[in-house]
């Protein structure tokens, strides 16, 4: 990574517009792993997401199974603290994420808790 990368700055276009560099937002999955508390927004929530959609696939599809394996294991635990936080995000306590625990129904109210904005901060 960069150095430009690791310092959050955004890169400034030739049309005066400016952007954040690709892909600058997916190692905070991985560093905040074991971080329940705070928030995460919709959309690197949703950025996070599909990346790690596109790696699984990838890796089911052209890679050995033990790869993979590897690869979704160690996604488990960064994953909860990700819902978590985007569950705390939209202005609910963590035990929403329990939803999980219902069959069919749970996880489509999970998802759709996890499309709505962002609460203001108490």
């Amino acid at each position: 990574m960069t150095a430009l990368a690791k310092s959050g700055k955004r890169i400034h276009c030739e049309n005066g517009l400016s952007k954040s560099l690709m892909l600058d937002f997916y190692p905070q999955f991985w560093t905040k792993a074991f971080d329940f508390e705070g928030r995460t927004k919709r959309i690197d929530y949703w950025k996070i997401f599909l990346v790690n959609l596109v790696i699984g696939l990838v890796l089911s599809k052209f890679t050995p199974d033990p790869l993979y394996y590897l690869f979704a294991i160690a996604s488990i635990c960064p994953g909860i603290a990700m819902n978590v936080r985007r569950i705390r995000d939209t202005g609910r306590q963590w035990q929403w994420i329990l939803l999980l625990l219902v069959p069919i129904i749970g996880p489509l109210w999970l998802l759709w808790i996890e499309c709505q904005p962002s609460s203001v901060p108490e």
